[in-house]
């Protein structure tokens, strides 16, 4: 399957406020001056967007020397999703630690970033239950001979929901080089169309949060499953979303990384 398409949230946000946002993600901090420079538009244009634009009150901030920053940076790491999530490291120190050190990690970042652990056994059992999902994974890329997956970027409930213009969340979020995995998790055997749109819809949230240059790719991991890889319609649209179950999770990865060809 070829790789995905950039995904358009709805219309919601237009190509110059993508094109700033992802400037100053990728920056130290600029001002309105500097980035009109840099991307060769009106600096009268670039002030009315900083100000209005719901995007840039979401996700960006002032400082008192009139600098734009990101909350979350865009480069060889996404600096800033830490504070998003209750989990985040490199897929190598997810590897290396213990399931109680994991564990109680996770759920002290969950409190951390308002996350309900009211249902404290039903979500330790969901919690684990994706724990051995993911280092199964690792282990079959590492057998079938996908090199460099150690430094990726995994992120366990990923949680942005500031105000009511952003909206991300995610059970698992895999970042590499070229693309991001973004999992949805159900302890289910059965595929549920309402569940396979919920594992697409913030998707076009995380092309803009992760930038120009990662191409994001979600999916729904059924883990009550087994032997199951399937392509399901999107609904109405046109696109279609992977469905597998958790001993069939390297398949997802494969058809964009290609390491099985």
């Amino acid at each position: 399957m070829p790789a995905p398409g950039k995904m358009q949230p709805e219309n919601r946000f237009s190509l110059g406020e993508q094109q700033v946002y992802a400037l100053i993600a990728r920056s130290d901090g600029l001002k309105a001056r500097e980035m009109a420079a840099l991307l060769h538009m009106d600096k009268a244009d670039i002030s009315r967007l900083l100000v209005r634009s719901a995007l840039m009150r979401e996700l960006c901030y002032q400082d008192r020397e009139y600098r734009w920053h990101a909350l979350v940076r865009q480069g060889r790491t996404h600096e800033g999703l830490y504070e998003f999530s209750g989990w985040y490291g490199q897929v190598r120190d997810f590897l290396a630690q213990s399931e109680p050190e994991w564990l109680s990690q996770l759920e002290a970042g969950c409190r951390r970033i308002g996350r309900n652990l009211n249902d404290t056994r039903g979500l330790t059992h969901s919690f684990l239950d994706c724990r051995k999902t993911m280092r199964q994974l690792f282990t079959d890329l590492k057998a079938m001979g996908c090199a460099g997956f150690e430094n990726w970027e995994i992120l366990f409930e990923t949680r942005l929901n500031r105000a009511r213009y952003i909206r991300v969340y995610a059970d698992v979020l895999v970042i590499g080089d070229r693309y991001a995995f973004s999992l949805e998790f159900k302890m289910k055997n059965k595929i549920d169309p309402e569940e396979v749109l919920q594992a697409a819809k913030y998707v076009p949230y995380l092309e803009i949060l992760l930038g120009p240059r990662i191409n994001v790719v979600p999916a729904l991991v059924l883990t009550g499953s087994a032997d199951l890889f399937s392509f399901v319609p999107l609904g109405e649209s046109e696109g279609e979303l992977p469905v597998c179950s958790g001993d069939m999770l390297f398949n997802v990865f494969n058809e964009y990384l290609g390491f099985m060809a």
